[in-house]
């Protein structure tokens, strides 16, 4: 137990002398395995931090999400995702519920490519009522022993219950996963959205950072994750998001094997849920 917390606070320092010790367990790891049946089911509980022009406003964020990745055969999967994420400020709460489906072609070895969809639907008493938004774009991620690069793209539309009119949502998300050991993970991730609404256009860029611990021999993972979002409408407006959560997983022995082998796709999800 010493020893992983030694390590785990280098690794936050990012020490020169760390990075050269932890690179060889990496190369030991057995990334390519058979395909399998594997997912996990997540929840997530913390605070949010808003500052506009109008003042200043402060909450509480909880949510979750569960994966799940089947193979169709040695190279081609499927995944599929649900989650649900809540607000609650003094103005009120809101909450976001949607799913996605992933179907890409991976060798755990070098790289996954495909495609992915995603449809949410939005509540609560902020905000319009009866709205829900699809997307849908391509993905892909490049191996690189302890490193995993991963991009998306995205179009899809916004829309209201009972109105023709819509809104038009594209965006970018790029994010770096580190693996400092097979059990131990920092996540770096950047994002750019807009949302094309009739009259008027709501820009966001995200920036994100996550560290992701797996206690060895067991399913469970505990993480940690901080977010900030610049969002450009009538007034700018930024966001912080700070939460704590813990993982179950199966069907993936660390979460090296999980990234290269198992339910290792995932989709932007808001802080301020359908912006």
């Amino acid at each position: 137990m010493k020893r992983v917390l030694a390590a785990a606070f280098l690794a936050l320092t990012s020490s020169a002398a760390f990075a050269a010790d932890v690179v060889q367990p990496i190369v030991e790891e057995p990334v390519v395995a058979g395909p399998r049946v594997s997912g996990h089911i997540e929840a997530y509980l913390g605070g949010i931090w808003l500052d506009a022009d109008g003042g200043n406003l402060d909450g509480w964020v909880a949510g979750g999400a569960a994966r799940l990745n089947y193979p169709i055969d040695a190279r081609w999967n499927i995944q599929g995702d649900l989650f649900a994420d809540g607000l609650w400020i003094d103005e009120g709460d809101a909450n976001s519920y949607g799913g996605a489906l992933h179907a890409y072609w991976r060798d755990p070895s070098r790289f996954a490519v495909g495609a992915f969809a995603t449809i949410n639907g939005y509540g609560g008493d902020t905000g319009p009522a009866d709205l829900y938004s699809f997307t849908v774009g391509p993905e892909a991620q490049v191996y690189f022993d302890n490193v995993t690069l991963y991009g998306q793209a995205y179009y899809g539309q916004l829309r209201q219950s009972g109105f023709s009119e819509h809104a038009d949502i594209w965006g970018v998300r790029g994010v770096a996963r580190y693996f400092a050991q097979p059990n131990l993970r920092f996540d770096g991730e950047i994002g750019y959205r807009s949302v094309d609404l009739p009259g008027a256009e709501g820009d966001t860029v995200t920036l994100a950072l996550q560290g992701n611990y797996r206690f060895d021999n067991t399913p469970w993972t505990v993480f940690g994750r901080y977010q900030f979002d610049h969002l450009s409408t009538s007034s700018d407006v930024n966001i912080h998001k700070l939460v704590l959560g813990i993982r179950a997983t199966f069907g993936a022995d660390t979460l090296l094997d999980e990234d290269r082998n198992g339910a290792t796709m995932d989709t932007q999800r808001s802080s301020y849920l359908f912006f």
